[in-house]
């Protein structure tokens, strides 16, 4: 749950769209801290705010927790978001990892995005990566039936890696979101739309969790259509990545 006594008068509104450290005492009760019953969807990394907030303006009946370790971009996050009225968002600067596996209830997200995670390219910290079969499990855990998780990174050998870690850690299903189809000439972050434009390679993929009613998995979910596609989407432009 969420702590929010101590605040008062004009201060109370800004700071609430922060979760301040000292106020988390157990998991996380979206109702407390939204304030009102509403699907719940996550982005982890959400940085300066663009994909966030943009989501939260276009679909104000669906609440978004941020997390972002960057204090510095959270705030920048969430001046912006105060700047343009939102109540439905909220931003945590917490360890990804331990907010997912701790703080986070059973089936309690719709939506979980994670675009263009820290890769941590050197062999000595890919431990500090975020997805592994561990975590991949605890993103299953948390997601409702149903939901998707919509991820991304512009980094091919980790791509493999996540995969691998979704194959290996979840019964989740290549599927295809209908909010977030597909599209190879836009990103979706600040990051993923300049290194577009920079002639960077984005590889995309989105999974569902799998329903009661669903039978057997049988390759990419999409309701029917592009089953005989290949499980993964790479985004790219005409000029390949360089340097």
């Amino acid at each position: 749950m969420v702590d929010e006594s101590g605040a008062a008068g004009g201060a109370a509104g800004r700071a609430s769209l922060e979760i301040l450290p000292g106020q988390v005492a157990g998991r996380l009760r979206f109702l407390e801290l939204f304030g009102r019953e509403a699907p719940v969807e996550l982005e982890i990394g959400s940085g300066k705010g663009k994909f966030l907030l943009g989501q939260a303006e276009a679909r104000r009946e669906v609440d978004f927790l941020g997390l972002e370790w960057s204090l510095k971009y959270l705030r920048v996050a969430k001046e912006r978001a105060e700047k343009r009225g939102l109540s439905n968002i909220r931003f945590f600067r917490a360890d990804a990892r331990h907010v997912v596996a701790d703080l986070i209830g059973d089936a309690a997200v719709r939506r979980v995005h994670v675009y263009c995670p820290d890769p941590w390219p050197k062999k000595r910290h890919r431990k500090r990566r975020f997805f592994t079969p561990a975590t991949t499990a605890e993103l299953e855990r948390i997601l409702i039936p149903g939901g998707y998780l919509d991820l991304s990174t512009d980094v091919e050998e980790y791509f493999a890696v996540i995969l691998q870690a979704v194959r290996d850690g979840t019964r989740l299903v290549e599927a295809v979101d209908p909010l977030f189809p597909d599209d190879p000439a836009t990103g979706r972050t600040a990051y993923e739309i300049k290194y577009l434009k920079s002639g960077w390679r984005i590889f995309r993929a989105t999974f569902r969790k799998r329903e009661a009613a669903d039978g057997p998995p049988q390759g990419r979910d999409s309701g029917g259509e592009r089953g005989d596609q290949p499980m993964s989407t790479m985004i790219s432009p005409a000029s390949t990545r360089t340097g």
